[in-house]
């Protein structure tokens, strides 16, 4: 790719704020400019054929594996790049938020890699997406996480940056006009300041993709990659990237996946939440993908342990890692039931080992060494299962489409926890917090996804009816109002009703509520 001088400079569209400067150097923006001149393009047509996918399969094109690709899953040679420097030994990853307290528990719990997540735990206030990248700095600088209370020095976990999805804005900068692609802004300004920096300290820039759709969104990130590289002066192939296998056209692309990226890949990972929701947007119009209440779709479920099977065996085929999904819970002060949390997370993560994972993931640090015994008893001393290939397992369109099999009726109970939980984990997002607990789990914005995406089927299909919803609805906003009596309730009510309600369930609540009311009403904070 030829690389000329920028015709146009990134604006920054906000004010500044505190150690601003750092980031936000001409040098970065300028970095951040020649990744939107080149891609930004690209990207908006990729979002315009999602949904072109979306109106085929919704109109009764079949789900299956692409047969343009079979080549490519046909071939036993190819393999993606070795583990890379700190990546070889995944055991437990911790995901939070990359807020300074939030980091530093993350970077002091034990886990072997921490995920900085700029896409789900974190609400996108310029302050927080800015702020971000000074912790993911002094992180990487040594300033925070170098030490225990004893003030003995000790290993520092991996750090991995998640970047926001294709999907979304950063508008707070623009680039010839418009706002400049939100997942080119998170992992562009980490790359530029922290790259070298992590390569010096014996690892390396890497990152954690969510949401991919299909093998052209791998691709489009590989191609980032190497102009990233190239402008940096950095190795080809330094840059490795774990994709979350998150939504339902991906599941049909793990290989294809892979081998878009297999230079700069580190495996493919598990996402729950994201994946059922997925499911809800792909074929929520459909009744044999009528889904229970989310708390009982669990890993066991037979369409989700075809997912769980087909990525460990397409991973370890291609000498990939393959990571678990993130256990959410949160142990309580009451020992009895903190006993309750561990014992459900330690049978998920032994099943996970067994079924050939390398490592998993947990969302608090009180879980890190569960889910390290959990594994340590399946690899010993070894850093990986990469050698546990799953030629046993044969995983068939029909096997990842059988929703059918666990269909239930949700109960009204489950229908009002649904809309408690969307209406105070967006309030919580709308005052700038991406990460909270609701009922005892760890919520970010895959749980409001699905819990207002199963509103919306439920309504549709008649398991409940408006009317029951509106009554359910009005309790809680008027329970919202004495829990959070500074809170833009009505607002929250709003955004309720535009994203669960509507006739056409709207792709993400994220994008509408970001520019309605953190860019250009950012008072709702209040």
């Amino acid at each position: 790719m030829t690389i000329t001088a920028l015709t146009r400079q990134v604006r920054v569209l906000a004010a500044p704020g505190h150690r601003h400067e750092e980031i936000l150097t001409p040098a970065a923006l300028d970095f951040v400019g020649r990744l939107a001149e080149a891609f930004a393009p690209r990207r908006r047509d990729l979002m315009k054929e999602r949904r072109r996918q979306a109106q085929r399969l919704a109109s009764g094109s079949p789900l299956d594996f692409p047969m343009v690709t079979s080549a490519v899953r046909d071939d036993p040679t190819w393999r993606v790049a070795p583990p890379a420097p700190g990546l070889t030994d995944r055991r437990v990853e911790i995901t939070a938020p990359p807020d300074r307290r939030t980091a530093l528990a993350a970077l002091d719990s034990g886990a072997q890699v921490w995920t900085a997540d700029f896409e789900d735990a974190t609400a996108p206030l310029w302050d927080n997406v800015v702020g971000g990248q000074l912790t993911l700095l002094d992180a990487v600088e040594g300033r925070i996480g170098r030490t225990t209370r004893e003030g003995q020095e000790h290993r520092l976990p991996t750090v991995v940056v998640r970047p926001r999805g294709w999907h979304l804005d950063e508008e707070h900068l623009e680039y010839d006009g418009r706002p400049v692609p939100a997942a080119l802004v998170d992992f562009g300004l980490s790359f530029f300041h922290c790259a070298q920096r992590q390569i010096d300290a014996g690892h390396g820039p890497y990152f954690s993709l969510p949401k991919l759709e299909n093998r052209y969104e791998a691709r489009l990130w590989n191609d980032v990659f190497l102009l990233a590289q190239e402008l940096l002066g950095i190795p080809r192939g330094t840059v490795r990237a774990t994709v979350l296998i998150e939504t339902i056209t991906a599941a049909f692309e793990m290989e294809e996946i892979l081998y878009e990226l297999r230079e700069h890949s580190a495996g493919l990972g598990v996402g729950h939440r994201d994946y059922l929701f997925s499911l809800i947007k792909t074929f929520g119009h459909r009744s044999d993908f009528l889904l229970p209440d989310r708390a009982r779709v669990t890993t066991t479920a037979p369409f989700l342990r075809a997912r769980a099977e087909l990525l460990v065996r397409t991973c370890h085929r291609r000498g990939a890692h393959a990571v678990g999904g993130t256990a959410a819970q949160v142990p309580g002060e009451d020992p009895a039931a903190g006993e309750a949390v561990f014992a459900t997370v330690r049978l998920d993560k032994e099943r996970e080992a067994e079924d050939g994972f390398d490592g998993s993931q947990v969302a608090r640090p009180a879980l890190v060494p569960v889910c390290r015994d959990a594994f340590d008893r399946v690899l010993g001393e070894r850093p990986h299962q990469l050698d546990r290939t799953r030629d046993d397992v044969e995983v068939t369109a029909a096997d990842l489409l059988s929703v059918r099999r666990i269909s239930r009726k949700a109960t009204p109970d489950e229908v009002r926890a649904g809309i408690s939980v969307t209406l105070r984990y967006q309030a919580a997002w709308l005052r700038g917090r991406g990460a909270v607990v609701l009922d005892g789990l760890a919520a970010d914005a895959a749980t409001a996804e699905i819990a207002r995406a199963q509103i919306w089927q439920w309504l549709r299909h008649r398991v409940t009816d408006r009317e029951t919803v509106t009554e359910l609805l009005d309790r809680e906003v008027t329970a919202l109002r004495a829990e959070h009596p500074h809170a833009h309730v009505d607002d929250v009510r709003a955004l309720f009703e535009r994203t669960a309600l509507a006739r056409e369930l709207p792709l993400f609540f994220t994008p509408d509520a970001y520019s309605r009311h953190l860019v250009r009403h950012p008072e709702v904070r209040a």
